[in-house]
């Protein structure tokens, strides 16, 4: 008997079995969202999605249109540096207050009461920032600040607030806190046990994160111009409307391109602070901070904004006005029935996109990784560019292209999530096999195993965990990204939130919006749950 036909998946029962279960849940996600894929094959779908197609070659590309293309995506930029700046004014000190590394009332047991209450404080302040979507606040601040960008920024502010923070106080809180504490216990302040005990030791992770968030925060900041707050967004919203597929053609080449720039930024940005210091990188990092603060004052110059008139008395008593007539919520069985129904549809929606993206991803990892030999390299290099184009264009994008194939509902929200998580996980998951140990591989290449048996029982098991750690936080995020598809028509809560906000029934849109939070926190507990299993 050959080496190869030796090897045998001892567990293929128990894989079988567990294979069984899994298609028996995904059914009820299927009815719930309406998965019909079937649909986008029948023949009038196929006519209108070919005309739809069709419409959008060629690009526009007369100057007119390209200049203002030119100008939108400064504004969009401009709105995501600026929504940054003032996310890390708000991160900053919620990740100090929340952090018990630098606690000196901690040192010496548990934490004292008011350093807990504050403690406390700032991480419910932080879950209500990220759990509302930065769409969903950008609906609200419209309605107070008047369309513009003023909007889009603080709505970047208030979400990436939260979720930097939390993120920056996990972060220290990973750190080893012997040096902070060694300083704190010879009479430092807090401010001197953070920057010379844990910055050191955190300044990589806590650099690559923060500029994670500025290249997502470019892609929210086009969701925002849906409604209203300016930038590309707002003017793919109009071009839509007014079918002119041309532009939206353009627009849509004008997104890869954009992302693809700031991927190469943040990599670039990796390398450097991953770099050894000395003094031939501190010119790099002067250069590197003038840029930043170039580019920051830049947008906040370029926008049109009114800070002043926030805090004016009669900008106030609007805001107080507004914030009113969200009190009390709609707590009416028939609405709360309806708003449950909208909920369990959303998070149907995120389970079933996120579970497609995840089989899609792991598919095309593989030519993607840097695994392959080097008549592989013309296939890797177009898988790449197929994942970039996939995550360049966000969920709220794809949604409103798809809406002509799959029609008004929960499946267009479905394959929304799906193609664009494809082009996340798959860039991920090809990470993390290019980093996989590659002894397992070459022992069972040696024994005679095929690729497939060496894919199966050397590399997928180093990397499982690593990758359905990777599933898990998608999911967190295509939950928020649920919540808000429906602006378009594709279902779920956000639906429900436009269809009330455009009628100005404010207490209902209260209650959608706590259903929203809710949800958001209950995926988030799972995820969280799931995840420290998976590392104890």
């Amino acid at each position: 008997m050959s080496a190869r036909a030796a090897i045998r998946d001892p567990a293929w029962p128990a894989r079988l079995w567990w294979a069984a279960i899994g298609v028996a849940l995904l059914w009820p996600l299927l009815v719930a969202t309406e998965f019909a894929p079937w649909r986008l094959f029948d023949a009038r779908s196929v006519h209108a999605t070919g005309r739809f197609l069709l419409s959008f070659f060629p690009p526009d590309c007369t100057p007119q249109f390209l200049r203002l293309v030119l100008q939108e995506t400064g504004r969009t930029i401009a709105i995501a540096t600026s929504g940054i700046a003032l996310a890390l004014c708000l991160a900053i000190p919620l990740a100090l207050v929340s952090t018990a590394a630098i606690s000196i009332s901690a040192m010496s047991g548990p934490m004292a009461a008011l350093p807990s209450i504050l403690r406390h404080g700032a991480r419910a302040a932080m879950v209500i920032l990220r759990s509302v979507p930065e769409l969903v606040w950008a609906l609200l601040l419209v309605r107070v600040v008047g369309i513009g960008p003023t909007a889009g920024v603080l709505a970047i502010a208030l979400t990436y607030g939260g979720m930097l923070g939390k993120v920056y106080a996990e972060i220290l809180e990973s750190c080893d806190a012997h040096c902070a504490r060694t300083l704190l216990a010879n009479g430092s302040g807090r401010l001197q046990a953070l920057l010379y005990g844990l910055l050191p030791l955190a300044s990589t992770e806590l650099t690559s994160y923060t500029v994670y968030r500025w290249e997502c925060a470019i892609r929210s900041s086009v969701v925002l111009g849906f409604v209203g707050a300016g930038g590309l967004g707002q003017q793919m919203d109009s071009s839509l409307k007014m079918l002119a597929g041309g532009e939206v053609a353009t627009m849509l080449l004008v997104f890869i391109g954009l992302v693809a720039l700031a991927d190469q930024c943040s990599a670039m940005l990796r390398a450097w602070d991953r770099a050894p210091a000395s003094n031939l990188h501190r010119p790099q990092s002067l250069l590197l901070g003038a840029a930043a603060l170039a580019l920051l004052l830049s947008s906040l110059a370029s926008l049109d904004m009114h800070w002043g008139a926030l805090f004016e008395p009669a900008a106030l008593e609007s805001m107080g006005r507004f914030a009113g007539e969200f009190l009390p919520p709609d707590a009416t069985l028939g609405f709360v029935s309806k708003v449950s129904q909208g909920a369990l549809e959303t998070l149907a929606m995120s389970a079933l996109g996120t579970l497609l993206a995840a089989a899609a991803g792991l598919f095309l990892c593989l030519p993607a990784a840097h695994t392959r030999a080097a008549d592989w390299r013309t296939i890797r290099a177009l898988t790449r560019l197929l994942l970039n184009a996939l995550r360049a264009v966000p969920e709220l994008v794809w949604a409103a292209l798809l809406l002509v194939a799959a029609g008004l509902g929960p499946m267009a929200g479905v394959l929304a999530l799906a193609l664009h998580t494809s082009g996340v996980l798959g860039r991920l998951f090809a990470e993390a096999i290019e980093n996989a140990p590659t002894e397992p591989a070459h022992f069972l290449r040696a024994q005679g195993a095929s690729e497939a048996q060496v894919l199966l029982y050397a590399t997928l098991p180093m990397v499982a965990p690593q990758l359905l750690s990777y599933v898990l936080y998608r999911w967190e995020n295509n939950i928020r990204a649920a919540t808000i598809l429906g602006v378009v028509g594709a279902g779920g809560l956000g639906q429900q939130l436009s269809f009330t906000l455009g009628l100005f029934q404010m207490r209902r849109a209260a209650t959608v919006i706590i259903a929203m939070i809710l949800l958001v926190l209950l995926v988030d507990f799972v995820s969280h749950q799931w995840r420290r299993r998976m590392t104890t």
